[in-house]
């Protein structure tokens, strides 16, 4: 089972092949390549998608092709390699049975092998090839594929697509490049990665192709929310189980460039969480609160820290079951009881929070926020005039609500607001 991709686990799989060490020189010779292998055997899955399907790892300028085998053949991701349309030959295959072709983004490393078929005369004469890729891809490639009669389709994420008999979902991963796409397969839980996620590496931002860490957080977040064990990226060694684990670190090391911090710099999750709270990225912070939770329970900070985030996120519900815990191991905590408040205030339980912030406030009556919280709760309840006896919700919130204030019918005025 491949659940890594460090040395020895690469010299298992492929014994005629030595791993690079970082800043070792390139050998003259490439050693002899493994060839096409059988994904289902790499993974230990069994089941139709991958049970003819293979996998053939990429040199240093070519990425890892997949040929999903079923139906008909579609590959995903050609490489940048015209030895391989050979090496599948020998599997018993014709080129003619390539139906399909996929990008996982338009980068050359990825997207040149494209050529390398068309210049087979078959395949220009018999025009029954499809190249599918992001909208958002070089211009340049789907301008040269579709003057060659191969128009590409183009996909914006969220679509179910057919590949070789099986549907596959795509999501739209831009971080790396602006046209990042992964391809997931929910029975046997396996994403089709890309650059967006690698094993024990991290692509950069691309920025000349429409890349930025802050599509990068977006793109991941994505791939989160889905269950994947197995990975098939688009450079090194294939991950079996620990797929999810493979996507959180990558997503770990993105915050880590967010924050301009490096692993030397050996910053608690706190440390991490607080500096991305000074960025705004709220679902980071989270993230971060989770795992300092994870290994504290009981950090007070931790809990505050995310309960707050949950409610600038509109998460009320779950700020409050973790306000409800702080309450507990800290009863009349002066900020919890304000952000409970304030969470039944994000839920539209007006009367249900001005208990919490009474009870601030008999004992901390300048508490800005409170006072400030409770003017609003007050606003909201129809209580205008003691809203407004508050100097806090006033000078604070008065301009905001100015122009409601000023459209509030007057006692002889109809309901148009005009004097009668």
């Amino acid at each position: 089972m491949i659940n890594s991709g460090k040395d020895e686990d690469i010299g298992k799989l492929y014994p005629d092949m030595k791993p690079l060490i970082e800043d070792e020189e390139l050998p003259a010779e490439e050693p002899d390549h493994p060839g096409w292998l059988p994904i289902g055997e790499i993974l230990k899955v069994s089941h139709p998608v991958f049970e003819n399907s293979r996998f053939l790892i990429g040199y240093h300028h070519s990425s890892n092709v997949y040929v999903l085998s079923g139906d008909y053949l579609t590959l995903i991701d050609p490489g940048n390699d015209y030895t391989i349309f050979g090496e599948l030959e020998k599997l018993g295959y014709n080129l003619l049975d390539i139906k399909k072709i996929v990008l996982t983004h338009g980068h050359r490393d990825h997207c040149m092998g494209v050529f390398e078929i068309l210049r087979y005369p078959p395949v220009m004469e018999n025009k029954s090839l499809e190249i599918v890729m992001h909208a958002g891809g070089p211009e340049e490639f789907k301008k040269l594929v579709t003057e060659a009669g191969f128009p590409p389709t183009e996909l914006k994420g969220g679509e179910t697509i057919n590949l070789s008999g099986f549907d596959w979902e795509v999501i739209h991963t831009p971080g790396h490049t602006i046209d990042g796409i992964c391809l997931y397969h929910g029975p046997t839980e396996t994403l089709i990665s890309g650059d967006s996620v690698l094993p024990h590496a991290m692509s950069d931002a691309d920025k000349t192709a429409g890349g930025g860490l802050d599509y990068y957080l977006y793109g991941l977040k994505q791939l989160l929310k889905k269950k994947v064990a197995h990975l098939l990226p688009g450079h090194g060694v294939p991950v079996a189980v620990t797929g999810r684990r493979t996507i959180e670190e990558t997503y770990e090391g993105v915050m880590m460039k967010v924050i301009e911090v490096s692993a030397e710099d050996k910053i608690t999750w706190m440390d991490g969480a607080k500096k991305l709270a000074d960025k705004g990225l709220l679902e980071e912070v989270a993230y971060c609160c989770d795992k300092e939770l994870a290994l504290r329970p009981d950090n007070n900070e931790a809990m505050q820290l995310k309960a707050f985030v949950l409610n600038d996120m509109g998460r009320c519900g779950e700020a409050i079951e973790l306000l409800d815990r702080i309450l507990e191991l800290r009863p009349g905590d002066a900020y919890a009881l304000t952000a409970k408040g304030q969470a039944l205030l994000g839920m539209a339980k007006y009367a249900e929070s001005l208990p919490y912030f009474d009870e601030v406030l008999s004992n901390n009556p300048f508490m800005k926020e409170a006072q400030v919280f409770k003017g609003m709760a007050l606003y909201f309840l129809g209580r205008h005039d003691e809203a407004l006896a508050i100097d806090a919700f006033k000078s604070e919130f008065l301009a905001r609500f100015k122009d409601q204030i000023e459209k509030k019918p007057g006692p002889g005025a109809d309901s148009s607001g005009r004097e009668v």
